[in-house]
C-alpha cells in the first residue's frame, strides 16, 4: 500500500509537469493492461504475479508515466515515442526504425523482451523492464507515438476539445477516452470481444506492423485537423472505433508479448 500512495504522489505532481512523451492517459495504459490480462496463460499469469507481487498489470502499466517527475528516470523518456518522417510506405518506415540510433519505443522494446528472457536477470530489473513493456506496448498503439516529426506528436497542434483548450496529443491520451464516460474496467467489458483466430492473428504480427498501423493512422489524425479547430462530439463519433481498436489491439497484442517471454 505504501509504494502504491508513493505512486499516487508522483501521479499528482505529473499532473502538472509537462512532457510531449506521454501516451494514453492513466485509463487507456490500465484498458490496455486489463485486456492483456484476460489472455494470459497460468504459467504467463505465475511468472508475472512472482514479478509483480500484489499489483496488477493495468497498475503496473501507469509506473512509467508515474516516476518521469523523478530525474533518475529522465533517460527513460525517448523509450514511449518514435518520430519519422511522414508519407513512407511500410518498408521504408521499417528501414527508418531500424536506422534510428537513438532510444525509442521500437528499439527498446525489443531490447526490454531480451532483457525478459534472461532468468538471471535481478529481480529489480525484471520489474522494472515488465513495468516498461506494459506501458510501452501500450504507448505505440496510441497513434501519435509513432507520428511525423516537428509537431511533438501532436502536442504543439492547439485545438479546443468542447470549448476547452487542448491540443490533438491530449484529446487522444486522455480527452476521447474520458468522453466515455467509463471505468476502465467497464471499459475493458465493452469492447472486449475477439475470437481465437483473431488474436492469433493480432499476435503474430511483427513489431514493424504495429508501428506502422499507428503511423497510418496518426498521418490520417493529422490530415483530418487544422490548428485552432473546435473538437468535440462529431470528432468522437468519427474516431471512436479507431480508438477502441487500437485499445484492443494493445492489449492482445501485449498479452501474445508476455505470454512468449514467460510461457515458454
Amino acid at each position: 500500500m505504501k509504494k502504491y500512495l508513493k505512486y499516487c504522489v508522483f501521479a499528482v505532481f505529473f499532473v502538472g509537469y509537462s512532457v510531449p512523451s506521454m501516451a494514453w492517459g492513466v485509463l487507456g495504459h490500465r484498458i490496455v493492461g486489463e485486456i492483456a490480462s484476460s489472455y494470459l496463460t497460468p504459467k504467463t499469469r505465475k511468472a508475472i504475479q512472482q514479478i509483480l507481487g500484489n499489483e496488477s498489470i493495468a497498475l503496473a502499466s501507469n509506473w512509467p508515466d508515474f516516476i518521469k517527475s523523478d530525474t533518475n528516470y529522465r533517460y527513460l523518456n525517448s523509450w514511449h515515442y518514435v518520430d519519422i518522417e511522414k508519407n513512407l510506405s511500410f518498408a521504408d518506415a521499417t528501414d527508418s526504425l531500424r536506422s534510428i540510433a537513438e532510444p525509442n519505443a521500437f528499439n527498446k522494446i525489443e531490447f526490454i523482451v531480451q532483457q525478459l528472457k534472461n532468468k538471471s536477470l535481478p529481480k529489480s530489473d525484471q520489474l522494472m523492464y515488465l513495468r516498461l513493456l506494459i506501458h510501452i506496448v501500450g504507448d505505440v498503439h496510441q497513434p501519435l507515438h509513432v507520428g511525423r516529426k516537428g509537431d511533438r506528436g501532436g502536442n504543439d497542434i492547439k485545438v479546443t476539445w468542447f470549448g476547452e483548450s487542448s491540443n490533438l496529443h491530449k484529446i487522444w491520451d486522455e480527452g476521447l477516452i474520458d468522453n466515455q464516460q467509463l471505468s476502465y474496467t467497464e471499459y475493458v467489458n465493452a469492447i472486449n470481444f475477439t475470437t481465437p483466430q483473431q488474436r492469433a492473428e493480432l499476435q503474430k504480427d511483427p513489431f514493424e506492423k504495429w508501428f506502422y498501423e499507428s503511423y497510418e493512422i496518426s498521418e490520417k489524425i493529422h490530415e483530418d485537423v487544422k490548428p485552432n479547430d473546435k473538437l468535440g462530439y462529431n470528432y468522437n463519433f468519427k474516431f471512436v472505433e479507431t480508438l477502441n481498436g487500437q485499445l484492443l489491439k494493445g492489449g492482445v497484442r501485449l498479452a501474445g508479448l508476455l505470454n512468449q517471454i514467460f510461457g515458454s
